[in-house]
């Protein structure tokens, strides 16, 4: 069914939102300002979407904080938030495939790994969240006889979500479930790149009974729409996941305006950390290699810095090597392609420029290095492997958002975490070792939000995800994602 073709048709029929959406209608920004959406895997133009600016930020927060105000959603019964909250998460398995298709044709991903992860990801952490609204409970406070404290939770107002192109669907499900859970009103920002599914999230949400107000979707540039959002001094929250420099920028528009908090997912360089004592090497060299290939490197959290014990770095690396030949970028429609187009040219050629200058640092090749043109289109990168000798050279300390991995030996243990933790972010780490202890050590030692023991970036709605120093603060995911989207009231009473 989902052959080549199929998906082939599909792209012909697909029609590409070149709206926002506001206060439940299509909206054109007013300076009939438009921006051009490339499908990276055939240099073609998808659609010209209009790009809202300052004065269309303000009518989005207009509509978001009366949408809050008159009650009609913050004030609605918990099972009626969560029976629309669920229906939305159907919806979004009713329109899988045109979901899928349109974040595999504004970003590059292979189409089945849009289908089969993204979107049914995107639809679980929906529901996730419809069915915690009625699952969390307030707190009494233990004060003196004659007194009754309560400690309640309770929506902020007017939330800003600005996700990234990488997992556009996915992040935003992050964000607006949450959110929309508790209570709020949400205004999604998504990545100029790929705006389609948010639009259609949106759409959607109306469709599943969502009131017109509680969820906008603004489209344009990041130095227009996103930083009129967090310069706007009615939006009560920002959360924010993309690059630090732009993160830094939100703290400041912060200060800049109202004093809005401001929740930041933001860089990357995860340490994935092979001891010698693992006893499936395998198994570590095909994590190894999903760890830096899945969704064409292009992931926040990817283990993009592999340290391997000396004793067993020939061994390995054979065997990663091997691993990483079934990773070869492919057009991804077809339903075998594994990576996919980087998400543009210009990011091809920046990832290019990461390779070159580590060789040109003294590092070795040991795989890839190249760029592959694929129906005459040059926007792939191969799976490459570089021996780096220092840790002051741009592909260890940057995040480069491609298939390329960083390799460095160690001796000890002291060493690997010294290295791991010698870094400006602390998002994400994996742990090989089949040593109970050294597990144990090593995990509680090492700076990063998410540590993965004999497995490569762990992720569920479960378990909260987020990172420290540059990589950020707050979390998503979880029942702590709420500690983002409400603020505690504490009601104190004086018995009579």
């Amino acid at each position: 069914m989902h052959n080549r073709q199929y998906w082939e048709t599909l792209l012909q029929r697909q029609a590409f939102c070149d709206y926002a959406l506001i206060d439940g209608k299509r909206y054109v920004a007013r300076s009939a300002n438009t921006y051009g959406v490339i499908n990276p895997a055939t240099d073609t133009a998808l659609a010209e979407v209009t790009a809202c600016q300052t004065e269309d930020i303000d009518i989005a927060v207009q509509s978001a904080r009366q949408a809050f105000s008159s009650g009609i959603w913050s004030e609605r019964p918990l099972q009626e938030r969560k029976a629309v909250l669920l229906k939305l998460s159907a919806l979004i398995l009713e329109h899988r495939e045109e979901l899928a298709l349109l974040e595999s044709a504004s970003m590059g991903k292979p189409v089945l790994d849009a289908y089969n992860i993204d979107i049914p990801g995107a639809a679980h952490v929906i529901a996730w969240y419809a069915e915690s609204i009625d699952k969390i409970y307030d707190e009494v406070a233990p004060t003196r006889p004659g007194t009754l404290a309560t400690i309640t939770r309770e929506p902020i107002g007017v939330v800003a979500a600005i996700v990234p192109w990488n997992f556009p669907l996915d992040i935003a499900a992050w964000k607006i479930g949450p959110a929309l859970a508790a209570g709020n009103s949400v205004i999604l920002k998504p990545s100029e790149n790929a705006p389609f599914t948010a639009i259609r999230l949106a759409e959607l949400a109306l469709e599943a009974g969502l009131p017109a107000g509680v969820l906008n979707v603004v489209t344009g540039l990041g130095v227009d729409a996103g930083a009129a959002l967090g310069k706007h001094r009615d939006v009560d929250v920002i959360t924010f996941t993309g690059s630090t420099t732009v993160g830094k920028a939100f703290m400041s528009y912060a200060g800049e305006s109202n004093l809005k908090q401001v929740w930041l997912e933001c860089g990357g360089k995860s340490a994935n950390i092979i001891f010698a004592d693992c006893k499936d090497l395998d198994l570590a060299a095909e994590k190894a290699a999903f760890g830096i290939c899945f969704n064409q490197g292009e992931v926040c959290s990817a283990n993009s810095r592999l340290l391997v014990e000396r004793a067993i770095y020939p061994q390995f690396m054979a065997k990663l090597l091997d691993k990483l030949s079934d990773w070869q970028p492919d057009h991804p429609l077809n339903p075998d392609a594994k990576m996919g187009a980087m998400v543009s040219a210009a990011h091809k050629e920046k990832v290019q420029r990461f390779i070159q200058a580590a060789l040109d640092d003294g590092g070795i090749l040991r795989a890839g290095g190249a760029s592959l043109t694929i129906e005459q289109v040059a926007n792939y990168i191969q799976p490459t492997v570089i021996e780096v000798a220092g840790e002051n050279i741009s592909l260890w300390r940057d995040e480069v958002f491609g298939p390329v991995l960083a390799v460095k030996v160690f001796d000890d243990e002291s060493e690997a975490i010294a290295l791991a933790n010698n870094h400006i972010y602390a998002l994400a780490a994996s742990v090989w070792t089949d040593d109970l202890n050294q597990a144990h050590r090593v995990a509680r030692k090492l700076h990063a939000g998410t540590v993965s023991i004999n497995t490569v970036d762990a992720l569920d709605v479960t378990v909260p995800f987020g990172g420290n120093r540059q990589s950020g603060f707050g979390r998503d995911l979880s029942l702590h994602a709420f500690d983002k989207f409400t603020q505690l009231k504490t009601t104190w009473i004086e018995l009579r």
